[in-house]
């Protein structure tokens, strides 16, 4: 095969896999009530349920994109995605709670292989220039079709079978893509490899771990002791991954980085979108279904409109003659404009005013997913485009669990109507405060 077509054919293998990690990762998000019951969950079990996955992505993505990198990301990504489909068994098969839970925990830890190496076969398969901007564009495009997908196809399987049949069809899905991965990708790896980082890893991952675990059991209560123990480890080790690191000559994140303005804007847009629009997006649904009585398939085909015009918008984006960083900057201020439809969603529903915010912000975040997607390879050396899809996810799943967990925070503090209006205000002004910052970066 000549060339271009090899590049074209790594692209369409790796950009499946954001593809089945989002419409596995928000498959839940519609069925979480019969889930909760079907497994007996107590008062903490829907919010493991639902948050689970985040805390498996948040843990290992950076650790997965240094072990793609030094050790194959052809290798990294099949492994993962064979990991997945295993997991993915025991979810569809759990009868209780705690073993649902370990079951989403080892599909985030798969799913954190599966997004590095495979945005790290596309980086290095386009090494710069416009054709790597309509690779990056397509791949953030799978992100947004993904999150379409993922609660109607949910919902819908939900309706005529049972919740369970989604995850095993994900066994199937992921089973088929990791042998397709296997036979048709090609093996790439940095060639300058280092030490495995041992280190760094038990600190980042039980620190990222601690961190969301805290998250997590804090939408119960923030005084609680098991809160408060949670948060006081994360600081302490990733204190200590932060002093362990710079001592270190081949660390697993590379410090400096954070020097570059391009991948501070990078990372911190993946924070803020994570936590701004997946967070708010996340718990939306479940204020939809409270206040107004709608069910999970008219939720899903409603929130259909903002991810499937974010996957339309990501295809399209290299149309938009505009750099990574401006462009940036361009779909988080879509994102503000188009939340402000949803101002007081708990207190009336306006459909045509709902759809329209929806409308907006979905272009917005297309926006979003192609220019992070970019900038997140874009801002490293080349042999670590797998770190920066690592750092940069990573960014994204801690932002969208401390997001929703704040929206949950806020509705529980002040009432589902005022907290709702509350948070999505919040979240309006931390996306424009944003896109004036990657505005203010010029690439």
């Amino acid at each position: 095969m000549t060339e271009p077509t090899v590049r074209r054919e790594i692209l369409t293998v790796a950009s499946a896999a954001p593809l089945l990690v989002l419409t596995n990762y928000t498959a839940p998000m519609v069925t979480l009530p019969e889930t909760a019951r079907a497994l007996g969950a107590g008062p903490t079990g829907p919010v493991w349920i639902l948050g689970a996955i985040a805390l498996g992505l948040s843990a290992l993505l950076l650790v997965s994109g240094g072990l793609a990198d030094d050790y194959g990301r052809k290798r990294v990504l099949v492994i993962g995605t064979g990991v997945l489909a295993a997991a993915s068994v025991v979810a569809a098969a759990s009868t209780t709670v705690p073993v649902f839970v370990a079951a989403r925990l080892v599909q985030g830890g798969a799913s954190a292989a599966m997004l590095a190496a495979s945005l790290g076969l596309v980086g290095h398969a386009y090494p710069s220039g416009p054709e790597r901007m309509r690779a990056t564009g397509r791949y953030g495009a799978m992100i947004g079709l993904g999150t379409a997908v993922g609660p109607l196809l949910s919902g819908a399987l939900a309706t005529v079978a049972s919740w369970r049949a989604v995850y095993w069809l994900m066994a199937v899905a992921a089973a088929a893509l990791a042998v397709v991965s296997a036979r048709a990708l090609e093996e790439s790896r940095s060639a300058e490899p280092r030490r495995f980082d041992v280190p760094g890893v038990v600190l980042l991952t039980l620190g990222v771990a601690a961190l969301l675990a805290g998250v997590t059991e804090g939408r119960l209560g923030w005084s609680r002791p098991v809160v408060l123990a949670a948060f006081g480890a994360a600081v302490v080790l990733v204190a200590a991954f932060v002093r362990v690191e710079r001592r270190r000559a081949e660390p697993l994140l590379d410090l400096d980085l954070f020097r570059r303005p391009v991948f501070l804007v990078a990372t911190g847009g993946a924070l803020v979108v994570g936590a701004a629009v997946v967070g708010l997006l996340s718990y939306l649904p479940t204020v939809l279904q409270a206040a107004h009585g709608l069910t999970p398939l008219v939720t899903a085909a409603l929130f259909c409109v903002w991810s499937g015009l974010s996957f339309v918008a990501a295809l399209l984006s290299r149309h938009v003659r505009l750099g990574a960083a401006p462009r940036l900057a361009l779909g988080l201020a879509l994102s503000a404009v188009g939340f402000a439809g949803l101002l007081g969603v708990a207190s009336s529903f306006r459909p045509a005013l709902v759809i329209a915010g929806l409308a907006v912000s979905g272009v917005g975040s297309g926006l979003i997913n192609s220019s992070i997607t970019h900038l997140a390879i874009e801002s490293v050396p080349g042999h670590r485009v797998s770190m920066g899809s690592g750092a940069n996810n990573t960014a994204r799943y801690v932002g969208s669990s401390l997001g929703a967990a704040g929206v949950a925070a806020v509705v529980g503090a002040l009432g589902l109507r005022e907290g709702a209006t509350v948070a999505v205000a919040g979240c309006i002004v931390l996306t424009a405060v944003t896109a004036a910052a990657a505005l203010a970066t010029r690439r």
